[in-house]
């Protein structure tokens, strides 16, 4: 969802039109039909030319992402998720990095044969590429430490339907795929760093701001594009209070995450914790996550 040429990315900071609620004018770029008549184009145009397509914010995006990767000095093996991979050009920029334990989703098929035609093309074997939709995840997605995201925020924000709605289900997608303390990259033109803090506010906390080009109009400047990098917090997105229980101890949810009907990462507050039996979560009202 996430990959599509300069002109795209323009469109997608239009607020011209009839706002919605947030401020932006829905637009044909936050449909999955939008992006599936793209890459339908994109892969044709690959398997015919051999072109992989445009780079959603350049490829000064992905130097800047690596670089903070390389600097952070993140394991080889950190499992990635690259959510709305698009062409996946960047996961292999991660593979010839040496990252290992790569996975882009997206929910264009021809996105996904795009991206392992050309991950093919460059005879990698290390990258696991699926059809899904964030919104509406499978169980086993999970346990990343790891996220990405190059436009697909963005395009989500665009929605014709429900697109603040879709804003909060994907902060709970993003809680649930990522591992506590595990770390999410987001790259946006449609938001500023403010407005991003105040959307991933529950759950998430800023850990660094990257640096991005300035532009300067009518004697002021500002960045056409905002990158931050988050870290999830302990507390669920869905709670932003310790929650008390029968035993009068703090109990927070750390994953959100259900597995064969078991909950996980309860933390108590006197000492740490972390259960995997349901008996011993009593105390937590399952709806909660």
């Amino acid at each position: 969802m996430s990959a599509g040429a300069d002109g795209g990315v323009a469109a997608a900071r239009s607020r011209e039109g009839s706002p919605a609620e947030d401020g932006f004018a829905p637009s044909a770029l936050g449909t999955r039909e939008h992006w599936d008549a793209i890459y339908e184009r994109e892969l044709q145009t690959f398997q015919e030319y051999g072109d992989a397509g445009e780079i959603w914010f350049g490829e000064e995006s992905m130097s800047r992402l690596i670089r903070w990767l390389d600097k952070q000095k993140i394991p080889l093996d950190a499992s990635i998720l690259d959510i709305g991979t698009g062409n996946g050009v960047f996961l292999v920029e991660l593979a010839k990095f040496g990252f290992s334990n790569i996975t882009g989703i997206d929910y264009s098929p021809s996105a996904i044969q795009l991206s392992g035609s050309i991950i093919e093309k460059e005879g990698l074997s290390n990258i696991h590429l699926k059809v899904e939709d964030f919104l509406d995840l499978s169980t086993k997605l999970s346990g990343f430490h790891i996220c990405f995201d190059k436009g697909t925020f963005d395009a989500i924000s665009l929605s014709p339907d429900s697109a603040a709605e879709k804003r909060k289900q994907y902060v709970k997608s993003l809680s649930r795929v990522l591992e506590v303390k595990g770390f999410f990259l987001i790259t946006s033109c449609n938001w500023t760093k403010e407005e991003l803090l105040n959307e991933f506010k529950e759950g998430f906390e800023l850990y660094e701001e990257l640096p991005t080009p300035k532009f300067s109009f009518g004697g002021r400047s500002g960045n056409s594009v905002a990158a931050l990098v988050f870290q999830k917090t302990l507390l669920c997105p869905e709670r932003s209070q310790p929650v008390g229980c029968k035993r009068d101890i703090c109990c927070v949810f750390s994953t959100c995450q259900r597995n064969q009907g078991l909950y996980s990462g309860l933390r108590l507050t006197t000492h740490t914790l972390w259960c995997t039996m349901q008996s011993q979560l009593a105390c937590l009202v399952p709806q909660w996550c």
